[in-house]
């Protein structure tokens, strides 16, 4: 257990510690700016169509998990690679599970995506006709 008084100022810097893990997911990760892509898209398309507070909510919960999922697989691969540069069947083995916890997230947030934007683009489709 530590022992340290709270400080404000170390609550400070573990946020900025917080922040640049941001940073450094977008700088060297290609499917971080993917997914970062695919949210602006999303958030663009729930300005255009009317979304409840409900909507965002599932919209916003479905996209953080995206990036955390991300960030998880991101963190496990170069912890892997410190461990064991050269090739190593076990190693590979959780650096496939942790890319496939990704897809499950990002074909989990798609299908949020669908379930909350098609009745709507329905609803402008007949507006429009």
């Amino acid at each position: 257990m530590n022992n340290k008084k709270f400080s404000f100022r170390r609550r400070m810097l573990s946020f900025r510690h917080a922040f640049n893990g941001i940073r450094l997911l977008f700088k060297n990760e290609h499917n971080a700016r993917i997914h970062l892509f695919f949210t602006i898209a999303v958030v663009a398309f729930g300005i255009w169509l009317p979304l409840s507070a409900t909507e965002w909510i599932v919209i916003i919960l479905a996209i953080g998990f995206v990036f955390t999922a991300e960030m998880f697989n991101s963190a496990i691969e170069k912890l892997a690679d410190a461990v064991d540069e050269k090739p190593n069947e076990k190693i590979k083995i959780v650096k496939d599970l942790s890319a496939g916890a990704v897809l499950i997230a990002a074909i989990g947030a798609a299908t949020v995506g669908l379930i909350v934007f098609i009745p709507h683009l329905i609803d402008k489709w007949k507006l429009m006709f």
